[in-house]
């Protein structure tokens, strides 16, 4: 309608038409208008006339007939419930026609046609977009200036599926979906406290992504949820598509390749993070949810450790970090071994190592190189791939490839196979973010062992620990309990003690109700073996 949007033009490069701008949030009308059919007007020309914003005109009440109009976006909706409910309870109620002449048309079928638990009024514009985008139905009636609200969101959505990130042997197979609403219920289910407080936020001037803070009131610190809050609430962006957008916005150390902020899809995982006094942040559109503030240790701790015997916990993680410490060093190792210090290699080893690079031109430095880039190029090709020739590209690709290099002399047996362990290596890593640092990592391991020998992994090493103690998540030291070094919280960091030992929270995470498990809580027989030699005994008095 002229007078309530003002277009801006501006000149193509490549072209002498104007192309019109979308108009932006300052194009809104000053309010909405009491007649109805202007505003119609607004909302067709707001959303371009798109065809998947339906306008349904009804007409209510006894003579004369008082104009009224549903809009809602089709697929952001319940469709069978605004059929059924919505239209047929405004529509098809005689009570409620007699009703109209004399009262407020939007207080009567507010209060008494809508069948719907959620129901609110909005007054301006921003408002009426707003949740039109956000999936809800929009009443408006001829000669009001304020219109309904109804919360019909629905439409598809992916079920709930097992992770397939973090796939366990032990534990609950429901995962996270693309939709908060649902993401928040099961970890809900989970914790029914009402100490589980959620805080909902908008992000993206024109995605307008709901984002939502979870924390428990009592656990986590109050400051670093307040940390959480401002830093979200200083986001300026257009677009938050993924979590990983506020991941890059909110994390305190831009320049490292470790990831200082934990994502997951499980909710067992959110509940168990949440439980310590750590604060999840969810965002709608993506299965992963983010985990702040996060420690170095908390990377090779798998949901299933908490499930399993605290003995076999602690060898795996045990397992897990060695695994990381191959899938960095070793490479770097057999370059230094060969390249500087021969003479720590066994004899009848070092002659068959010497053996297999005769025929080998190049320095064991570029054949490592030639073969991690080979195999980076493999495993990126097989996870972009279709999902039915990814796994047989990556599998065929690296049997072929390696044999044919090795049989035409380009790289050694031994060289193949430090690779291949170290691949199966970093596959082994459960947190998918760690792997990735560590596959970075290892080519300046690398460089530095073919520069300096061992004496440069020394070094290496030296300046990894360095940089990683120097590391913050939400103020909270990347390596506690380590650095610094906090005896009562190592308990569940490369160890995990049973549960009945596990009595505190994290120090520097939670605050408040410190304690989560109750005294006296090792599990004891009753009486033992008395309990077998009495009854024994009873039963022969008895004969």
């Amino acid at each position: 309608m002229p007078g309530f949007f003002k277009n801006k033009h501006k000149k193509s490069n490549t072209t002498n038409e104007n192309q019109t701008q979308p108009p932006s949030e300052q194009d809104f009308p000053d309010s909405i208008d009491v007649r109805l059919s202007n505003n119609l007007d607004v909302i067709k020309n707001k959303t371009g006339n798109s065809f998947d914003v339906i306008i349904r005109n009804v007409s209510i009440g006894l003579q004369p007939k008082i104009q009224t109009a549903i809009v809602y976006i089709d697929g952001l909706v319940d469709s069978q419930s605004i059929k059924d409910f919505l239209i047929e309870s405004i529509i098809k109620s005689p009570d409620l026609q007699e009703k109209l002449i004399q009262q407020d048309p939007l207080e009567i079928i507010e209060d008494e046609a809508l069948p719907f638990g959620s129901i609110r009024n909005a007054n301006d514009w921003e408002q009426l977009f707003s949740a039109l985008m956000d999936g809800e139905t929009i009443i408006l009636v001829d000669g009001k200036t304020k219109v309904l609200v109804v919360d019909t969101r629905g439409g598809d959505r992916r079920s709930i599926e097992e992770p397939t990130s973090q796939v366990t042997v032990r534990g609950p197979r429901d995962g996270f979906t693309e939709s908060i609403i649902t993401n928040t219920s099961l970890v809900r289910r989970r914790i029914k406290s009402p100490n589980l407080w959620v805080e909902a936020r908008k992000l993206g001037k024109v995605t307008n992504t709901d984002v939502a803070i979870m924390y428990i009131n009592g656990i986590a610190n109050e400051k670093i949820v307040e940390e959480v809050r401002r830093r979200i609430d200083q986001i300026d962006v257009d677009s938050v598509l993924e979590s990983g957008y506020i991941e890059q916005f909110i994390e305190d150390q831009t320049f490292t390749s470790f990831p200082t902020l934990y994502h997951t899809e499980r909710p067992d995982t959110v509940s168990g993070n949440l439980l310590e006094g750590r604060i999840a942040i969810f965002v709608d559109g993506t299965p992963f949810v983010l985990i702040a503030p996060a420690v170095f240790i908390q990377f090779f701790q798998a949901v299933e450790d908490y499930y399993a015997r605290f003995d076999i916990a602690t060898a795996l993680r045990f397992l897990r970090i060695l695994i990381f410490s191959i899938s960095i060093i070793a490479p770097a190792a057999y370059i230094a071994a060969t390249t500087f210090h021969q003479e720590m290699i066994p004899t009848q080893l070092l002659i068959a190592v010497a053996a297999q690079r005769e025929a080998v031109p190049f320095p064991a430095f570029v054949e490592a190189v030639i073969m991690e880039v080979t195999f980076e190029i493999l495993r990126e090709a097989g996870i972009r791939m279709p999902r039915a020739v990814g796994s047989a590209i990556s599998i065929v690709g690296a049997l072929v490839i390696g044999q044919a290099a090795v049989q035409a002399g380009i790289v050694s047996p031994a060289m193949t196979i430090v690779v291949a362990m170290t691949a199966i290596a970093s596959f082994a890593t459960p947190s998918f973010a760690m792997a990735i640092s560590a596959r970075l990592v290892r080519f300046v391991f690398m460089i530095a062992a073919a520069t300096f020998g061992f004496y440069g992994i020394i070094l290496g090493i030296i300046m990894l620990t360095i940089h990683l103690s120097g590391l913050r998540s939400f103020g909270v030291p990347y390596m506690t309990p380590m650095a610094p070094f906090i005896l009562k919280e190592n308990a569940d960091t490369f160890f995990r003690l049973p549960w009945w030992a596990l009595k505190k929270r994290p120090q520097l995470i939670s605050e408040g109700n410190m304690n989560r498990v109750g005294k006296d809580q090792k599990p004891e027989p009753p009486i033992g073996r008395g309990m077998l030699k009495s009854n024994q005994e009873k039963g022969d008095q008895d004969e």
